[in-house]
């Protein structure tokens, strides 16, 4: 990182920005195409989940290659505009890591990350899923293997 005095290494914080962030970007690689697109997710334990429909375009690019870069941020706020806009600047905290996306498919584990998904949205978790929801779904965990973050104020 080149601001090295902006940098948050402090993993409880990082943890903290996982949790409270509402949309995580993930970056995959299709081929030599880069592919990015923003997901709701849950945190716990460490990993990243994610739920989608079993099929689309992300699907057939992680089954190819499982590799993947995240991104969240908890606030983004512009700092007041003074008479030179080119001192402009943002007030913000962001995470950026990357990983390896692993299909889950044990019917336990997929209710679990589930429900870490509906507390953090709908603030209640240990919902029923009948099978055939189940079915329908794909749940991926990001199993982190880098993180750092990144905060200016």
């Amino acid at each position: 990182m080149r601001r090295k005095e902006k940098e948050i290494t402090d993993r409880k914080l990082l943890d903290k920005a996982l949790e409270e962030a509402k949309t995580c970007r993930i970056a995959m690689c299709d081929g030599d195409r880069p592919y990015v697109l923003p997901m709701n997710f849950g945190f716990k334990d460490g990993c990243i989940y994610l739920h989608a429909a079993k099929e689309g375009r992300k699907i057939e690019i992680l089954k190819k290659n499982p590799k993947i870069c995240f991104e969240v941020e908890t606030y983004a706020i512009l700092k007041p505009v003074g008479e030179n806009i080119c001192n402009t600047g943002m007030r913000y905290f962001s995470v950026i890591g990357s990983g390896e996306a692993v299909f889950v498919n044990e019917e336990h584990e997929k209710k679990e990350a589930l429900d870490t998904i509906m507390q953090k949205f709908a603030g209640k978790a240990h919902y029923e899923y009948s099978p055939d929801s189940l079915a329908k779904v794909v749940v991926l965990k990001i199993v982190i293997k880098e993180i750092t973050g990144k905060k200016s104020e």
